[in-house]
């Protein structure tokens, strides 16, 4: 997501930061202050900062590491944060990929993609569970968010690639949605209408049994009615062919 001449946020597969096409570690202690800028894109005063990052010690100390944090991201030699005497900030001309793989959903979903946003991203896997191994609340947050946009999207994703004729691809991407979140009737749906368009019935019929085996081994319930009536509708018209 990086262009050259840039300086970027990697937060997917990150923290790290690129800038002018070269990788640039974060050290370790400056990575959450750095994900908490990234992640709220916001001026966040002082305290507030402090003491989300380091709730386990008093105001005094929290306020000691947040002047040590800063050092060590300036020590990396990329400018990155605005501070003064009261407040934070990632600095404006900072870009963030997660901004821009919510604003990847958001066209996607809008139905305004553009020429390079109907392909599967490259880092879509890094969408669906963003900072492994963080539970921070704004953490957690943000990555059940970004995990919501993305599946949506390449649900919408898929039916886009369908419009357009490129079947494969809208195979391909509807089954990662069901791969990632397999009782997701969303992504079956999807899945079916792309297994549809490519004529392939049998997948259809085969998708479907084995959806809804698992949902009732799983939950004990049966699929909805949505998508019984089209997996309904598919087998009604190769009846007839």
């Amino acid at each position: 997501m990086s262009a050259p001449n840039t300086t970027t946020v990697h937060l997917l597969d990150g923290p790290y930061v690129v800038r002018g096409g070269s990788r640039v570690e974060v050290p370790e202690g400056g990575k959450r202050l750095l994900a908490l800028l990234s992640v709220q894109r916001a001026r966040l005063d002082r305290r507030f900062v402090a003491s989300t990052l380091w709730p386990e010690v008093d105001q005094t100390r929290a306020a000691g590491n947040l002047r040590s944090t800063l050092w060590r991201l300036r020590s990396t030699g990329v400018e990155l944060v605005s501070a003064d005497k009261w407040g934070l900030s990632l600095r404006e001309e900072v870009r963030v990929d997660l901004a821009e793989a919510h604003a990847w959903a958001d066209r996607v979903l809008r139905g305004l993609p553009e020429a390079a946003d109907l392909a599967l991203p490259t880092w879509w896997q890094d969408a669906l569970n963003l900072l492994p191994g963080w539970y921070e609340d704004w953490t957690c947050g943000e990555r059940e968010r970004l995990r919501h946009n993305t599946l949506h999207a390449l649900e919408a994703l898929s039916a886009q690639l369908v419009d357009v004729g490129r079947i494969a691809e809208a195979v391909d991407v509807a089954m990662v949605v069901v791969g990632a979140e397999p009782l997701r009737e969303s992504g079956q749906r999807a899945l079916v209408l792309a297994h549809l368009a490519e004529g392939n019935v049998s997948e259809v019929r085969r998708g479907y049994t084995s959806y809804r085996e698992l949902l009732a081994a799983e939950l004990g319930v049966e699929p909805g009615r949505e998508l019984v009536d089209l997996v309904w509708r598919v087998r009604a018209r190769a009846a007839v062919a």
